[in-house]
């Protein structure tokens, strides 16, 4: 992405209004986000990967970034406890669906390489299923580089990323026809986090819906056809699924 500006004085980047020519809006979140929310509804109800967020970079009382917020699903739950919430966001669509969440929070226009916020001036960072999905055709370092300079020193970024070796939706990832142009990436992934100083933490959870035509219809707002009925039909009226999730954590010195 082209960088617009920045106010040198206090370290601002300044975001433009469809100022992110590379942006490429979400299928899933982008194309339904009333679906979505459905999708964000069944997510973690046990509460494992809340848990071990908390243990990772406790945000009560502090300054917590959420990056790639979308709808803004996840900014009340932080704001419970955190002294001051953030949402960035590069979807023009969704900010006003996330800022009209909680008045507890602010919500920005911008993405992970262009922060519309000021140098060391975050103390924790979230980036749930967004932008850090690097690839040998993808390299996210510049996001990384521009959420290290936000965040105060000791500071960390968490990335919350799909597992796909474990649970049943790992199982649905590797049926699916991406699946084939993805061997060796967790393997990859691993590395450049690995590269990074990170640390890496398997979480499993699951995906837990009210009714099993919810879970039907998110499954195949993610799968094609070919992968979710012959699993639909070997799970009649299921309203669940495991699902493990990746933690990556680099912390700033």
């Amino acid at each position: 992405m082209t960088f617009l500006g920045r106010k040198a004085r206090v370290g601002i980047r300044v975001i433009i209004q469809d100022s992110l020519p590379d942006f490429v809006k979400a299928g899933n979140q982008g194309g339904n986000p009333e679906l979505y929310e459905i999708e964000n509804n069944a997510l973690d109800r046990e509460n494992v990967v809340w848990r071990m967020l908390q243990e990772l970079a406790p945000w009560d009382g502090k300054r917590i970034l959420d990056l790639g917020c979308g709808t803004g699903f996840w900014l009340p739950r932080y704001a419970e406890t955190a002294k001051d919430v953030i949402g960035v966001e590069p979807d023009t669509e969704l900010l006003p669906t996330a800022q009209a969440r909680t008045e507890n929070a602010r919500v920005l226009h911008g993405s992970a390489e262009h922060i519309p916020l000021p140098d060391a001036s975050v103390d924790v960072i979230h980036a749930r299923f967004a932008y850090f999905f690097p690839t040998t055709n993808n390299d996210c370092a510049p996001g990384l580089a521009d959420a290290l300079r936000v965040l105060r020193p000791g500071g960390s970024l968490v990335v919350i990323d799909n597992d796909h070796h474990q649970g049943e939706f790992a199982e649905l990832l590797a049926l699916s026809p991406w699946a084939a142009k993805s061997q060796g990436i967790d393997e990859f992934i691993r590395e450049w986090w690995a590269k990074r100083g990170a640390t890496r933490t398997e979480v499993m959870s699951s995906w837990t819906f009210d009714t099993h035509d919810n879970l039907a219809a998110v499954l195949r707002m993610e799968f094609p056809a070919e992968v979710v009925d012959p699993w639909l039909s070997a799970h009649p009226g299921g309203t669940s699924l495991s699902y493990g999730y990746l933690l990556y954590q680099v912390t700033k010195q």
